[in-house]
């Protein structure tokens, strides 16, 4: 593959890791994994270390660049600024009204990446099912834990990133859906579309110091112990499902600091529930499209990376 296919690949695998990264319950993590580029990410931000620093503090950029593989960074996190800058209102639009299809593309989208995961395990023993067991679990867990009130300070924007960003590069757990947790979906979101700079800057400098300590921990895991591993990510990704399923009965709302009610604790329900606890169309036809659409999606990716790998 020439260098600017790979560049041109790469970035678009970026892109589809910043959209997903942009809605609760939806992990670039994910993307990344079902793209094929996981590892290689957490290899190349792993390699950002004292090392690779005195290169850069030295002056010898070009060594800095090929230790840390810059290329594929650049490509990557040039893809995911393009979303994030470019699909927050997007995606701001169809949460707002058109949740029921968006959510059914992306638990089509989030099973069969699971089960293409699940396949790509390569042994299946207790351990592995035991992995798969704790990770839906633990995913099923944090999507039930309710969003809390935060404190507006620069601190805990830049504490909000670097837990949330752990939570992005795992598959399955959302980054989005943490901030939702922390009360802090909503500043990053308008921060994104009124390009304060300011809140980003902090909130993308507690990324930065979260993503460079916890990607040692993922890719020695990966590297040492991968049965166990994949079978936990795939597990957490069929558990967090429990969070994007289309038909929710909203217990309780909360008001957005724009002075908009909005749900704040839901339960899901079959969509024949639904239809009679709010009258409207639960919309069964469209969702099971988008469904479809979301499990074409991922064949396709995993088919386009295959043949550009030849």
């Amino acid at each position: 593959m020439t260098y600017w296919k790979k560049f041109i690949l790469t970035y678009f695998k970026g892109v589809g890791m910043g959209g997903a990264d942009l809605v609760p319950g939806v992990s670039g993590g994910s993307i990344a994994l079902i793209t094929g580029i996981y590892e290689e990410l957490l290899d190349s931000i792993k390699s950002i270390d004292l090392a690779a620093l005195r290169l850069l503090i030295s002056g010898r950029f070009k060594m800095f660049w090929t230790a840390v593989n810059g290329n594929f960074l650049l490509a990557v996190f040039l893809g995911i600024f393009t979303s994030l800058f470019t699909l927050s209102r997007l995606l701001t639009y169809l949460i707002e009204n058109q949740p029921i299809p968006l959510w059914g593309f992306f638990c089509g989208l989030i099973l069969i990446s699971a089960i293409w995961i699940l396949r790509d395990v390569p042994i299946w023993n207790t351990v592995t099912l035991l992995a798969v067991a704790i990770g839906i679990v633990l995913a099923y867990y944090i999507t039930e834990l309710p969003p809390i009130s935060s404190p507006e300070s620069p601190l805990y924007t830049f504490i909000s990133g670097a837990i949330a960003i752990c939570a992005m590069i795992l598959p399955g757990i959302s980054g989005s859906f943490i901030l939702l947790i922390l009360g802090q979906y909503e500043p990053i979101l308008q921060a994104l579309n009124d390009r304060n700079l300011l809140t980003l800057f902090l909130f993308g400098l507690g990324c930065l110091v979260g993503l460079l300590a916890f990607s040692h921990l993922i890719s020695y895991l990966l590297h040492h112990y991968k049965a166990a591993t994949l079978a936990f990510l795939a597990g957490i990704m069929l558990g967090s499902i429990n969070k994007i399923w289309p038909w929710k009965n909203v217990l309780s709302y909360r008001m957005s600091s724009a002075g908009v009610e909005k749900p704040f604790l839901t339960e899901n329900v079959m969509p024949g529930t639904y239809a009679n606890m709010t009258g409207e169309d639960p919309q069964i036809m469209v969702a099971a499209i988008t469904f479809i659409l979301g499990f074409l999606l991922v064949i396709l990716i995993e088919r386009t990376a295959n043949y550009f790998k030849k």
